[in-house]
């Protein structure tokens, strides 16, 4: 007998600094994320993760499993030194958006509207 997985989806936005040569290597590097990075956001409870862009802003869904928490999540990365150093590799590219307070780096989105 399969148990159904229950999942919700969240939305996020990030800025990556307004560079082409930064956005062209972000890119680069998210064809080929490290295997330990991809393990972190499966073994959280993230069951699917997009990340969309239009010039320098980063749109990403997130489809995660019931007992999925943010928390959890920064707790679990807090203690994996390959997370540590990819996050840092990251903010190389990436720079908060506006209103973000400081340390903030993916912004939760407010649903306006569905159809």
């Amino acid at each position: 007998m399969k148990l159904k997985v229950m999942s919700k989806q969240y939305y996020l936005t990030l800025d990556l600094k307004a560079d082409d040569q930064l956005i062209a290597e972000y890119e680069e590097m998210h064809q080929a994320v490290w295997p330990e990075i991809i393990d972190s956001i499966k073994s959280s409870g993230i069951l699917n993760m997009e990340i969309y862009r239009t010039g320098n802003r980063l749109f990403m869904i997130m489809v995660v499993s019931d007992d999925f928490s943010f928390e959890q999540k920064a707790a679990m990365d807090a203690g994996n030194e390959k997370v540590q150093e990819w996050e840092t590799l990251m903010w190389k590219y990436q720079q908060a958006v506006p209103g973000a307070k400081p340390g903030e780096k993916w912004m939760m989105m407010d649903k306006i509207f569905q159809l």
